[in-house]
C-alpha cells in the first residue's frame, strides 16, 4: 500500500491509496492526521509526501513512527541530477518547479567533497539556475496539493523505471527517503546532553562565563601572552588581517594564520596564540550562547538536512552536530540505565574504494583488520602513516610531497582501484558527470569553469589563460575523483542506518523510561547521532550487547547489499559507553 499525502484548503490534509485505482481523496483536519495515519500504518504502507521534514515531524509529535515513505523532494533532486536517468528524463521535461527547494538543486548547501590536506579548498556552487521548470522554484513543498503530489510521484516512478539501473535507483531512493525519517527522528529523540558537564569544559578551557561583551578570562590571558611576545599591546586577535600584520612586522612570516603555517615557527607568540584559537573556536561553536540555544531538557536537537550535499552526504541547517569537536564529547551522557553504543566504520572509504574497483588485491589487504597495516604487510609503504597518506593522495588527487611519491606505489599494487579514481578525475576534468555505485551523480561544474575552458580557446589567449584552465579542471578532477567513493560511502551508511533502524523498531518497550526522548522513543533503542561513517545509538542497559550486534549485523547486510558477494568486509570500532567521550578510547 502507498498513501500519498497532499496539502488541501485550510488547514486540511488530502490522503488517497495510490494503489487501488477506484479510491477517492480523503480529507481530513491536520489535527485528525495522527490518528488516521497510525490506522494507516498497521497495514505498512509506503507514505508517499512532498517533504519528510515538514510531514513526518507532524506525527513524531502525537507518538507515531512510521516505517516506510518516499520522500519526493530528496528523490527528486537525485532523478533531476543522475546520469542514469539522462535518457527517460527527455520524455518527462515538466518538473514542478517546489522540487527546486531540495537542498542540492536549491544551492543552499550543497558543496564538493574538501581535502583533507591543510589549505585544501573546499568550493560551493549554486545550481538553482535552470532547474525549477514550471510554478515558481520557490515554491512551498509543504503546500502542494494531492494532485501534485500523486502526479510528481508517478512521474518519479516512470524516471525510475526507465533509469539505466532501475534496481539500483529504487534501492537508493528508499535509502535516502529512509535516512529523511532517520534525520527527522534524530532531531524528535534528541542527542542526550549534560549541560553540567558541559559548562565544567567551558570553564576548565575558559574560565569563568564572562559579562556579555567580555572574553572568557583564560582568553584574555593568552591574548596578553601573545600580544606580549609580539611587542604591540593593541593587535586585534580576532581580525585576521591586524594578526597577520602584526606576525609580520614581528619577523615571523607566514601567509596566513592557519594552525599548520604557524607551526612551522619558533617563536614565543606562537604557543599562546594557538591556544587562544582553540579557545577561540570553543567560544564561537560550541560555547555558552550555543549552550543556551541549543540544549533544552537534556537535549541536543539539530536540524539535520539529509542529502544535503552533493554526494549524499548530510548537512545540518543550525547547531553544527557535524562538528562536534571531541572536547565537548564528555557532555554526550545517556540517561540513567541507559547507555551509548558507538558505532565507527573503520577505514570505510578506502573499503568502499576497494568494493568498486572490484580491487581483491586492495579488498585481501583491508580482510579482518586495518587496511593501512595491510598496505604495509604487502610491501607497498614502510608504515602505516605513509599507507594513510598514500590512500587519502590517491583519493582526493594529492600530486605533490609525500602522497605523489607514494601514489604510484599504489597503483601498482592495486591497479583497479587506482584505475577507478584516475578515470573518476579524467572525467570531470572534462566537464562530464561521475556516478555513485547506485545512481547519485556529480553535479556540472559551474559557469566559472565553462568560463575559464571558453577563454582558453579563444585565439588570443594568454598562457596565464591557458594555466587557469587547466588548473581549474584538475580541481573539478580532483571533486569527481572523490564523488564516486565519498557518494558511495554514503549509500552504505544509508543502508546501514536503514537496517539498523528496523531492527531497533522491533525491540519490545522496557523501563526506566527516557522521557526527555518523547514519545516515540523514550522507552526503546533509537539513533541518536550519526556522522558520516559513525553512529550513536540510545538504548536500555538491558538492550545494549542485542543493539552492538545489531549494529555490526547490519553494517555486514550493507555490504552485501551493495556488492553482493565480492570479498570486502566493513568493520566497526564499536564500544558501549556512558558517555561519547568515553568511546574516544
Amino acid at each position: 500500500m502507498r498513501i500519498a499525502v497532499g496539502a488541501d484548503e485550510g488547514d486540511r490534509v488530502a490522503l488517497v491509496d495510490l494503489d487501488d485505482p477506484g479510491a477517492s481523496a480523503e480529507v481530513i483536519g491536520l489535527a485528525e492526521l495522527p490518528s488516521r495515519a497510525a490506522a494507516l500504518e498497521a497495514a505498512g504502507p509506503r507514505w508517499v509526501w512532498s517533504d519528510t521534514r515538514h510531514w513526518y515531524p507532524i506525527l513524531l509529535r502525537a507518538g507515531l513512527r512510521v516505517e516506510r515513505c518516499h520522500d519526493l523532494l530528496l528523490c527528486g533532486a537525485i532523478l533531476e541530477g543522475s546520469a542514469d536517468a539522462r535518457e527517460p528524463r527527455e520524455s518527462e521535461r515538466e518538473r514542478p518547479g517546489w522540487l527546486a527547494a531540495a537542498p542540492t538543486l536549491s544551492g543552499s548547501t550543497i558543496g564538493t567533497a574538501s581535502s583533507p590536506h591543510a589549505g585544501g579548498p573546499t568550493a560551493l556552487f549554486d545550481l538553482g539556475g535552470g532547474l525549477g521548470r514550471g510554478a515558481a522554484a520557490d515554491a512551498d513543498p509543504s503546500a502542494v496539493p494531492l494532485d501534485g503530489i500523486v502526479a510528481e510521484y508517478r512521474r518519479q516512478e516512470r524516471l525510475t523505471a526507465g533509469s539505466a539501473r532501475p534496481r539500483a535507483m529504487r534501492l537508493l531512493l528508499a535509502a535516502e527517503s529512509a535516512g529523511a525519517l532517520i534525520g527527522a527522528e534524530m532531531r524528535a529523540a534528541g542527542l542526550p546532553w549534560s549541560r553540567d558537564v558541559h559548562e565544567r569544559i567551558l570553564e576548565a578551557e575558559l574560565g569563568p562565563r564572562p559579562k556579555p561583551g567580555w572574553k572568557p578570562e583564560r582568553m584574555a590571558v593568552l591574548a596578553t601572552e601573545v600580544r606580549s611576545a609580539l611587542g604591540q599591546t593593541s593587535v586585534n586577535l580576532d581580525s585576521q588581517a591586524e594578526l597577520l600584520r602584526a606576525l609580520r612586522n614581528a619577523g615571523i612570516q607566514v601567509d596566513s594564520t592557519a594552525k599548520w603555517e604557524l607551526h612551522e615557527h619558533d617563536h614565543p607568540a606562537i604557543a599562546p596564540l594557538l591556544a587562544y584559537k582553540r579557545s577561540a573556536r570553543l567560544l564561537s561553536a560550541n560555547g555558552w550562547a550555543w549552550l543556551d540555544e541549543w540544549i533544552a531538557d537534556g537535549r541536543f536537537r539539530p536540524d539535520y538536512v539529509p542529502g544535503g550535499t552533493a554526494t549524499g552526504r548530510w548537512a545540518t541547517s543550525g547547531g553544527g552536530a557535524l562538528q562536534l569537536p571531541k572536547i565537548v564529547r564528555a557532555a554526550v551522557v545517556a540517561d540513567p540505565g541507559w547507555s551509548l553504543v558507538v558505532a565507527d566504520a573503520a577505514q570505510l572509504e578506502p573499503r568502499v574504494l576497494a568494493a568498486l574497483a572490484h580491487d581483491e588485491a586492495m579488498a585481501t589487504a583491508a580482510r579482518g583488520r586495518d587496511i593501512y597495516r595491510g598496505i604495509v604487510d604487502d610491501g607497498v609503504v614502510e608504515t602505516r602513516d605513509q599507507a594513510k597518506v598514500a590512500i587519502l593522495g590517491a583519493m582526493y588527487g594529492a600530486t605533490t610531497g609525500d602522497s605523489g611519491r607514494l601514489v604510484p606505489r599504489l597503483a601498482r599494487a592495486y591497479p583497479r582501484a587506482m584505475a577507478l579514481v584516475d578515470r573518476a578525475a579524467a572525467t570531470g576534468e572534462r566537464g562530464a558527470q561521475v556516478t555513485t555505485n547506485l545512481g547519485r551523480s556529480s553535479p556540472f561544474p559551474p559557469a566559472s569553469w565553462h568560463a575559464a575552458q571558453a577563454r582558453a580557446s579563444e585565439p588570443d589567449a594568454t598562457p596565464s589563460d591557458e594555466r587557469r584552465a587547466r588548473s581549474v579542471a584538475r580541481d573539478w578532477g580532483r571533486f569527481t575523483r572523490n564523488f564516486v567513493v565519498q557518494g558511495s560511502a554514503a549509500e552504505w551508511a544509508l543502508c546501514w542506518m536503514a537496517a539498523l533502524r528496523t531492527r531497533l523498531a522491533r525491540v519490545p518497550p522496557t523501563t526506566p523510561a527516557a522521557e526527555r526522548s518523547g514519545p516515540v522513543f523514550s522507552a526503546a533503542p533509537h539513533l541518536v547521532y550519526y556522522l558520516h561513517d559513525e553512529i550513536i545509538v540510545h538504548t536500555p542497559n538491558e538492550y545494549a550487547e542485542a543493539v552492538a550486534v545489531a549494529v555490526r549485523e547490519s553494517a555486514e547486510g550493507a555490504g552485501r547489499l551493495l556488492f553482493g558477494d565480492f570479498p570486502v568486509d566493513f568493520p566497526l570500532d564499536l564500544a558501549i559507553v556512558d558517555s561519547y567521550a568515553m568511546a574516544d578510547g
